[in-house]
């Protein structure tokens, strides 16, 4: 991957659908986030596994011309060389939220930048829509995703043990904040 070529982040439109899904790569499972809330106060400790394994998220099937010129939704495609990257998906929430439905980079492309620019773009969104933050969820056991909210300036809001209880291994959903100064 030469670092010369820009990544270009658009908005969808109808001729982009197709590479939505594209971003849907594996990702490891290696570690846990483990909440812990003490007077009004989130914090957690990190436990890692003996084993790593791979997992992958179904791809998802969704009306996707709802997000095309949308005020209160929109989906950004990264490309770089005119391949797919990276996608977030982002809707403005009941609570002045910028809700991060999803957020994918290629596995070829981690650690180059793309999510980072990716958040950017969501957040420019939210700023031109006058939210007071963003927020997302992530399974516990999503260690790498976790760490790159941290990096991003997100903290832990929250944490749900039972929104999950149809997936055996998912012990706990955390929520994600980063509010605007």
């Amino acid at each position: 991957m030469s670092s010369e070529s820009p990544i270009i982040i658009s908005p969808l439109n109808d001729d982009l659908i197709e590479d939505i899904n594209k971003t849907n790569d594996s990702f490891k499972i290696y570690g846990r986030v483990v909440p812990s809330l003490q007077s009004g106060r989130w914090s957690y400790t990190e436990e890692l596994y003996d084993e790593t394994r791979e997992i992958r998220f179904p791809d998802d099937q969704l009306d996707w011309s709802q997000y095309i010129n949308r005020e209160d939704k929109a989906l950004f495609l990264a490309y770089m060389n005119n391949t797919c990257i990276g996608q977030i998906r982002i809707i403005k929430d009941w609570n002045r939220f910028c809700y991060i439905e999803n957020i994918a980079t290629k596995k070829d492309y981690r650690g180059s930048g793309v999510g980072k620019l990716l958040l950017h773009k969501a957040e420019e969104w939210a700023k031109q829509r006058k939210l007071i933050g963003m927020s997302l969820e992530a399974q516990d056991d999503n260690l790498g995703a976790c760490r790159f909210y941290v990096k991003q300036g997100f903290i832990l809001g929250g944490a749900d043990t039972l929104k999950q209880s149809y997936t055996p291994d998912i012990e706990t959903t955390l929520y994600w904040y980063k509010l605007f100064k």
